[in-house]
């Protein structure tokens, strides 16, 4: 059983739309016991840091999120999803994320020319061949929205990059646990790929 955590904040029906077109059928939870107990687990998120890991902890949906990483489960971070990951974010402050990555989740530097948010669609530049990553092609496009972008400790932990207009993470991983700065229920074949790849893990 998949699941996808619902704490108020993410495009929910989406994820579950996507999933089903490359046939997995996913359930929206916001039971913690659920989350546990499942085979695979997707947190997705829109809107602020301090909000989601505000409503995680209060919830207690981070501690299951973090005891189904830690049982080796197959876990997939979407968008904010992904930033909460790190350490911490300096959205509106700093505030403690799930610690589950080493890093930090910053803004994007003002540039000339350069809008914020980052919207729209952008190369990835794979990195790490990681199984969430197979049989995308040359220079897959995805599609992207946000202001903040994690930056990794530790190198390997990126798996694929893209560029706004310097490189930042677009793909982060480690072990079992995988996250996409992108939204691939927005990005079309390459993003139902990517869900597909999930599923087959």
């Amino acid at each position: 059983m998949t699941v996808i955590i619902d704490y108020g904040m993410g495009n929910l029906r989406s994820v579950q739309k996507a999933l089903e077109a490359v046939g997995e059928s996913a359930t929206i939870t916001c039971d913690p016991d659920r989350v546990r107990t499942a085979s695979r687990v997707i947190l997705p998120g829109v809107g602020a840091f301090a909000d989601a890991i505000t409503e995680l902890n209060r919830s207690g949906l981070a501690e299951a999120f973090r005891d189904a990483v830690k049982a080796g489960k197959p876990c997939l971070g979407v968008c904010l999803g992904l930033q909460l990951l790190f350490e911490e974010s300096e959205e509106d402050g700093v505030h403690r994320g799930l610690g589950l990555i080493p890093g930090r989740v910053v803004r994007f530097r003002p540039s000339e020319g350069l809008k914020i948010p980052h919207m729209g669609w952008n190369t990835l530049k794979i990195s790490e061949p990681i199984p969430l990553l197979r049989d995308l092609g040359d220079s897959p496009s995805v599609y992207f929205v946000h202001s903040y972008h994690a930056i990794a400790r530790i190198a390997e932990n990126v798996a694929a990059w893209a560029d706004y207009p310097e490189p930042f993470a677009a793909v982060v991983c480690k072990e079992n646990l995988v996250a996409c700065q992108f939204h691939p229920e927005k990005s079309q074949r390459i993003g139902l790929r990517i869900y597909a790849n999930f599923i087959a893990r």
